[in-house]
Order: C-alpha cells, then structure tokens, then sequence
C-alpha cells in the first residue's frame, strides 16, 4: 500500500491553510509553537539530533538550540532520519534512477537533491505530511489577493511549461512530475522542457506547445524574454512565474514587458518548497505557520527587523522523517517592518541569494577592491540592457564576460563601457575586460546560471583592506525559490 497520499490529510491541511491566512500575528505566534513542539519531539528520535539536544530542556526556546548546516547533515544522514529503515546508500541508489523521479520512495517519502552550487550537494527526504504542507500552500496562498498566481486559479484550457533542469530529482521537476502523475486529468496541462538543450530546439518546443503561462528560473526566464523581444519566440502568456534564484527589478520589468503579462517569484528550496509566495504587491509573504526563518549575522546572533542578515536559519515545521532544525541555508534575507497593503497577516521578506559571488580585484596602486555581484549585475542589466551572461574571474586584474545567444550583437562595447566605468568609480581602474564569444553562459546541472564567478585562488591579504562595497540599487524582493 502506497501512504504517498491520502485525500483526507490533503483536505484536512488545505483547511489549515485557508484558516490561517486570515489569522492573527497572534494565532500564527500560538499554531507556530505547536508545532515546533511536535517537530522537536519527532526529531529526539533521530540519533544526531538526540544527541546534540541531549543538553536542551523540551521547552528550551529554538534561539538556543545549535546551529546545523548542510555539511552536517550529508556527514550524518542516517542519523539525522527518524526512519531506521532509510539510509544514506539506499537513498543515492534512488536518485541515481531517472525513471523515479516524482516518484516515491518506500512508497511515501518525496526525494530532491540540491544542485549543490555551493560544491556540497545535500539530498533531502520528505514525509507525506510535509507534501501535503507543501502542496496546500503552493494552491492556496499565493492567491491570497491575486487568484491567478496559484494553480487553483489556472484558467481552463491553459497550459503550464516548466522550464528547468529536467534531468535529476530536483525539487521543482520532480514536484511537477509528481503532480502530473497523481492528477491525470492535470498532465495533459503541464509538460517540461530542458533548459540545457541547444536553444533553437527549445524555442522551437515552446512555439510548438504554445503555453499560456511558464515557470522558470529568473535567468531562463530573462533569456526567452529576450528571444521574444527579437522575434525568436512567439508566446502569448498569461504569466510568468520565477524562483530558483535572485529576481532583480531589471529583469522583472525586462520579462513582463516582453510577454506582456506579470512575473509572480516565489522563494523556497529543497529543504522547503514554498517558503513564501508573492502577493500582487509584489511582497514575499513567508508561511510562518509552517516554517521559521532566523536572519542572523555572523556570528548567529539575530539581527533587527528591517535589516540584512549574514544567513538564515530555517526550520522546517512540516517535515518529521528528516528533521531540520535552525538550518544554514545560506541566504541573506530581511523582514519588512510593517504589514503589507494586500491585508495577508504573514510577514513580508526581501531575499538575496548568495549563489553569485563577490569579485576582488586589484587597483591600480595594488590595494584589494571588491565589486559586489548586486552591483554588478545592476549595471549589466540597467546600463547595459543585458540579462543573459555570466562574468567570471580570470585573475586578479582580469574579468570574462561571456553573452548568451540572444543578446544583441552590438551589446558588447556598451557592457564593456560600464563595467570599466563601474570599475574605475570603485577603485579597480586596472580591470581588463575579455569576452570569450563562443562560450555561453555555463548553467550547471540544476540549470540555474552562477552570473558572477570569482577566481578560487584569488584572495585578499588578510591585512588588506577592500573597497567598492556598495551597491547601486534597492535590493530586490525574491531569490532562491524554487530549487
């Protein structure tokens, strides 16, 4: 007997969910408690988290527990599972297998592994109680003031094409696949396409099929929107929905304007699918009724509302067979004071990823300078007028800047321009610009684009100081999203 899903769980959470987006800070503060509580009492099962809360009373407040992170958690898998009978070995075994992803293992539990950007790779198990968390909250509550954004609003007759990384269990293809698999009367709505596939082919795909609304990466979704702009691509959509990686206003405006329709993001990831959706006012709502996120500093110490953390602790509510507890996931996230003017009781966040990394370069008299990728990227996108590229390090006076396909041919001299003039406003008058035009930008196996790349053997002396450090926009209001 399969437990993967069971109707009645299903419709038991999706009332929890409609209940609470109407409930008092209050009442969410109360539910939250619960079932922190029932997640601690779940995770003391787990040999890892038994032995590292060893020390802890039940009621001790979540801002004294420790901290894990993803290195933890790969080093210690078969005891940070509650499930005796899963382990690591049997898990890999699975992913190794693409005719299971969407599937189930043992028959109930969901398995993602991450893109490991970061050169650590994680695979994360997922109880059916938390697919039916996840689930609710990816239908219902990114409609709480704008239907069309959940797929409870879909319009008859429409069609979804996911455009992604299709070849490993990733969250978003395999959360599609299970859908489609579960819901027959839905698979003839949705269908995926491979973003690593040459792009004549996959614009040809997208024109055949003719979807009314696309899912994808911010930088997938900036590259079709310029194929469509010069005529390569020929789509009337409804929407476009992002997540996976940092959505800037640039790139929004370029994608809405070449489509003519409005970009919903979205922030989640393997550890947690649906961390918070995006309302008509474009605000990241974060579902505090199932998950807790701690901006921290350095240090792990909480940092003040409104203001961006060093990274982020989440705790994963929902999930019970492979608990996580205040989890490094790596990004810089803010809360917005204030509630926001679509009236949704949950709070509002801005994210920035930190899957780009921050450049440091040599100035002309030799002192260390560093050029952060938000910027960069903003004076691509907004002086340049060019959303599909990747810069990468080459030395420490050295940068190459690589074009996508469906970049203007003539776009070359102006980023060459602004990054120079950039460059020389932050103290690195030395940089030397190389363009590399028979190389695209590299996506790796997730199919997201790592935009801004440092040289691993160029560091700053520890005494030396840096310089360039501001950016030159408001940060934006989504990142990482879907994994």
């Amino acid at each position: 007997m399969s437990f993967e899903f069971d109707p009645w769980r299903s419709m038991s959470t999706a009332s929890d969910v409609v209940a609470l987006s109407h409930a008092s800070p209050e009442r969410l503060a109360a539910v939250q408690a619960q079932r922190l509580a029932r997640l601690l009492a779940a995770a003391r099962r787990a040999p890892l988290h038994a032995d590292r809360l060893a020390a802890f009373p039940d009621d001790a407040p979540l801002s004294e527990l420790p901290v894990m992170d993803k290195a933890l958690l790969m080093a210690n898998f078969d005891d940070a599972l509650t499930d005796p009978d899963l382990n690591l070995e049997s898990v890999r075994a699975f992913v190794r297998d693409p005719a299971r992803i969407g599937r189930p293992m043992s028959g109930r539990y969901a398995v993602w592994e991450s893109s490991g950007s970061s050169g650590n790779p994680g695979l994360f198990l997922h109880d059916p109680g938390a697919m039916a968390v996840y689930d609710a909250l990816e239908a219902l509550r990114p409609g709480w003031s704008d239907p069309r954004a959940s797929w409870m609003g879909a319009a008859p007759g429409g069609r979804m094409a996911f455009v992604g990384a299709i070849d490993g269990h990733f969250a978003s293809y395999a959360s599609l696949e299970r859908l489609r698999r579960l819901n027959p009367w839905l698979a003839p709505m949705l269908r995926s396409f491979s973003i690593l596939q040459p792009l004549p082919d996959l614009l040809a795909q997208l024109d055949e099929w003719q979807p009314t609304r696309l899912a994808s990466y911010p930088t997938a979704a900036a590259l079709l929107a310029s194929c469509q702009r010069q005529g390569m691509l020929h789509l009337r959509l409804s929407q476009v929905m992002t997540g996976g990686e940092t959505l800037g206003p640039s790139q929004r405006e370029a994608i809405s304007a070449a489509f003519g329709c409005p970009v919903r993001n979205s922030y989640g990831a393997s550890e947690f699918l649906t961390i918070a959706a995006e309302c008509a006012h474009e605000s990241l709502h974060v579902n505090t009724d199932w998950v807790i996120l701690e901006p921290v500093d350095r240090e792990m110490r909480p940092v003040p509302e409104g203001s961006f953390s060093y990274t982020t602790l989440l705790t994963n509510l929902a999930n019970h067979v492979q608990p996580l507890l205040r989890y490094d996931l790596g990004d810089r996230v803010r809360f917005v004071p204030g509630r926001c003017a679509c009236g949704s009781p949950l709070p509002v966040i801005e994210v920035e990823g930190r899957h780009d990394d921050a450049l440091h370069l040599r100035g002309a008299r030799g002192q260390w300078v560093t050029l952060l990728p938000m910027a960069l990227s903003t004076v691509l996108e907004d002086e340049a007028g060019v959303f599909d590229f990747q810069l990468c390090q080459h030395d420490e006076r050295t940068l190459v800047l690589r074009l996508g396909a469906a970049e203007a041919g003539d776009c070359w001299e102006r980023c060459h321009e602004v990054l120079h003039r950039y460059a020389k406003q932050q103290g690195a008058s030395a940089l030397r610009l190389l363009r590399e035009p028979d190389i695209p930008p590299q996506r790796g196996r997730s199919g997201k684009v790592q935009r801004v790349v440092a040289h691993a053997s160029v560091k700053p002396d520890a005494g030396g100081g840096t310089g360039g450090t501001r950016g030159t926009r408001k940060r934006p209001r989504a990142a990482k999203t879907r994994a």
